[in-house]
């Protein structure tokens, strides 16, 4: 895989097992999401996914999203391991409106598509190729949505999912391959590992475009919004390379230098990379970081957006 993700690519897949997906659906679906999530779901339209967080009242974030509409609905992608407990919270805050929520995850399959030719086999499978990022179009019941950088993530109901792959084409790669492609889109993914840690500052999520502060309440809103506009936000998300042979996970602990020997930094997400793997971690604005104390201090890495 790690010599993969470096040369050129003309078609690649990969199911990504890692993400799963909530069904949100019924008359009111559209205003109660856009009353929990962070992002503007009241004028989200079929064409487009949104990027959101769901928070806790204290701002923190429960979970990370991708909002793709539906005509009957809404589906949010979002870590696996946190499908079942979201989707039984979330319920909790339906009340008497009109919608129906649960865990589709099983009912879905999410294929990753990148490479020099992955728009001319979302073509060969039958859909209009979705031009800008986060664009999304339909063929039946399935979605595929463009993921900026010659990728695109393709959402097929579990049965339609086989034809689909054959349709396409896509030489079959790790899931890894994306989970690195994530990391250097700065995309965070809020796992359990990581729940009710950040507010979506600290992630980067307002740089991404899945923070709205003209929208109205939502869970946490005042928090992120004096975080926003007081300017008391003093961790980042960065990105950073590992060191040869040095393992990382999602949850870790990151050291500073002041003082010494204090955790000061979050693990977010990681992936293997050639000359070792690289990931997104949250840190002290400005900071030196080490994987142990007194440890090599990590290399920070570009972003491709301002944060």
């Amino acid at each position: 895989m790690e010599a993969e993700t470096l040369r050129p690519i003309a078609l690649a897949g990969a199911r990504l097992s890692r993400y799963g997906v909530l069904s949100v659906a019924g008359e009111d679906a559209r205003p109660f999401l856009h009353a929990q999530l962070t992002s503007d779901v009241e004028h989200l339209t079929s064409q487009r996914a949104a990027l959101a967080g769901w928070c806790s009242a204290k701002g923190r974030l429960l979970a990370s999203f991708l909002v793709v509409a539906r005509a009957d609905g809404f589906l949010l992608q979002l870590a696996r391991d946190l499908a079942p407990a979201v989707a039984k919270r979330l319920s909790m805050f339906v009340l008497r409106s009109r919608v129906k929520l649960h865990d589709a995850s099983d009912a879905w399959v999410q294929l990753g598509l990148w490479g020099e030719d992955a728009a001319r086999g979302v073509a060969a499978a039958g859909f209009d190729v979705p031009a800008a990022p986060f664009a999304v179009a339909a063929r039946g019941d399935s979605l595929v949505v463009n993921y900026g950088t010659g990728r695109f993530l393709v959402l097929a109901p579990s049965g339609e999912a086989e034809a689909l792959e054959r349709a396409i084409g896509a030489p079959r790669a790790g899931e890894e391959a994306w989970a690195l492609m994530e990391i250097r889109a700065g995309h965070p993914l809020i796992t359990a590992a990581t729940q009710d840690r950040f507010v979506p500052q600290m992630v980067n999520l307002e740089a991404l475009g899945g923070v709205d502060f003209h929208k109205g309440c939502y869970p946490g809103q005042e928090i992120v919004a004096r975080t926003q506009y007081r300017g008391q936000l003093k961790r980042r998300m960065v990105r950073a390379r590992l060191p040869a042979g040095a393992a990382a996970r999602a949850g870790q602990d990151l050291f500073g230098d002041e003082p010494p020997g204090q955790a000061s930094g979050t693990v977010v997400d990681v992936a293997p990379a050639p000359g070792g793997g690289e990931m997104l971690a949250v840190v002290p604005i400005g900071s030196t970081v080490r994987l142990a104390p007194g440890g090599q201090p990590l290399d920070h890495l570009p972003l491709p957006y301002g944060a």
